[in-house]
This record gives C-alpha cells, sequence and structure tokens, in this order.
C-alpha cells in the first residue's frame, strides 16, 4: 500500500532500515547516536521546523537502495505519474557499461582506420595529365 505523503514513505523507509538510531547515525555520525537519533526525527515530523536536506534524503535513498527497500521510489513515481521504477543490477549495469566501452573502442579504433587510409591517398604524388 502506497503511503500517504512522502514524508511518511520517509518514515517507513527508516524503519525498514533498522529504525531511527540507525539512519540517524547514518546521515550524522559526528552527532553520536542519540543526537542523531532526535535530529531525525524532528525532521520527519511535519510538526517541527528541522527538515531534511536534499543530500541528506538521497542517502536515505541510497541506504534502501542497496537494502532493496523502494517505498520512496514508488511514492515519488505514482505521485509523479511515472512508471513503478525497476531497480537495476549493479553486475548487469556494469555488464552493459562494459559492452559500451568495447564497441566505443571498436569504432574509435575503425575512424583511425579510415583516417590513415585518407592521409595515405592524401599524401600520394598525384599523376599529371
Amino acid at each position: 500500500m502506497l503511503p500517504e505523503s512522502l514524508n511518511d514513505a520517509y518514515i517507513e523507509a527508516v524503519k525498514a532500515l533498522g529504525g531511527s538510531k540507525v539512519v540517524g547515525v547514518a546521515l550524522w555520525p559526528a552527532k553520536g547516536v542519540e543526537a542523531a537519533q532526535r535530529h531525525l526525527l524532528a525532521c520527519l515530523n511535519p510538526d517541527r521546523n528541522e527538515k531534511l536536506s536534499p543530500e541528506e534524503a538521497l542517502h536515505i535513498e541510497r541506504l534502501c537502495r542497496e537494502r532493496g527497500i523502494h517505498t520512496v521510489m514508488q511514492y515519488r513515481a505514482a505521485t509523479l505519474g511515472y512508471s513503478e521504477p525497476v531497480p537495476t543490477d549493479p553486475k548487469d549495469e556494469l555488464a552493459e557499461l562494459l559492452r559500451a566501452s568495447i564497441e566505443a573502442n571498436r569504432e574509435t579504433q575503425r575512424r583511425q582506420e579510415r583516417i590513415e587510409r585518407l592521409l595515405e591517398q592524401h599524401s600520394r604524388p598525384r599523376a599529371v595529365a
């Protein structure tokens, strides 16, 4: 079931990640566990002035991605009218990047060979008629 708000999606995500202590200290390790937890809870409380920065929200989303928790992304997609997000497997992404890199290298080699042929043609003496 879709959360009612983006804030609720983050609350669900934080719970799924292990709770506000775990996520709070992941966001702000210098604060210590208790202070980080209190700050995160304040950020997730719509009645408080404290809010997550875009970078902090993204950090939570990255933690979720690593753990296979897609609550926030699903909420964003549904709310904005996008298709349900499909996470990519890093191994698949790596394989695709390697394939693209190999193909790009081949294309570069073909261009280099064509350049060399054209340079040879232009450097030959031309017959005078």
